[in-house]
């Protein structure tokens, strides 16, 4: 199973190079972020002659997620982060396929720091959590995936002395995705690149992408469960080039079969 995560930056206007990844790369699962599109307004037609079913939570101007696959049935478990009845935003959504538990995330940015998006962004890491620990303790496969919004470490970042006040890159936030991983979860990326500075997401200004100038906030983390599998993976950077491109490129990883 190849599966991928795609920050997308607004599903309907970069509808083309979605549909020409998919067709280029043929993921088997993917997980989008940022659909930035009401829930009657999500591209299903698209979708589908691109040979994929799809589940999706929108939200009109921002946030958004959605899981499409071409393995078979998407089976919905939730859309909804326990844990604050009154939180409206659509960044989550959980589903099993090909038994397998996929949670994909949009986790907030929190900037600017201090303040209460950073506050929020806090909490929502904290729920996450304990969500997360409760899939651990289930000694399922699942994957943990999508835009996190955190920058893990010093290898993640260009310049990281020009990010310490940065919500992505706050001490507590790093601090609660490094505790992530001590519930037993594992970095698929960093593992299988643990000296190399690979970035996801390159900044519009500045000829950031140029100048490889990046960041990685894009994640998949595997449960024990699941580990074992990993065969290879990597980030299509080159994506990010493309014509009207989103600043974040897609992530993948491949799973050996069961």
């Amino acid at each position: 199973m190849k599966i991928a995560t795609f920050n997308i930056n607004g599903i309907n206007g970069r509808l083309p190079v979605l549909l020409r990844w998919l067709r280029e790369e043929e993921p088997d699962v993917v997980c989008l972020q940022e659909l930035k599109a009401p829930q009657n307004r999500f591209p299903l037609k698209a979708i589908q002659e691109a040979g994929y079913q799809a589940i999706w939570h929108g939200q009109k101007s921002w946030n958004g997620v959605a899981i499409l696959s071409k393995l078979g049935e998407i089976t919905e478990v939730t859309r909804v982060l326990p844990g604050n009845v009154e939180d409206n935003h659509s960044r989550y959504l959980e589903a099993i396929i090909d038994d397998t538990l996929i949670s994909c995330l949009y986790l907030p940015n929190g900037n600017p720091y201090p303040g209460p998006k950073f506050d929020y962004k806090m909490a929502w890491i904290k729920r996450f959590k304990r969500r997360a620990a409760q899939l651990i303790k289930m000694d399922i496969p699942a994957i943990l995936i999508g835009d996190f919004n955190i920058i893990p470490t010093e290898l993640d970042v260009y310049k990281p002395q020009k990010w310490e006040n940065n919500a992505l890159y706050r001490m507590e936030a790093r601090k609660e995705f490094k505790s992530l991983l001590k519930q037993g979860w594992m970095d698929s990326v960093r593992r299988l690149f643990p000296d190399q500075a690979v970035y996801t997401f390159w900044d519009y200004l500045w000829n950031a992408y140029g100048r490889n100038a990046g960041l990685r906030l894009d994640h998949i983390l595997l449960s024990p469960k699941i580990a074992p599998r990993l065969i290879e993976g990597g980030i299509d950077r080159h994506v990010r080039g493309w014509e009207k491109s989103s600043d974040h490129a897609p992530v993948w990883i491949r799973l050996k079969p069961t």
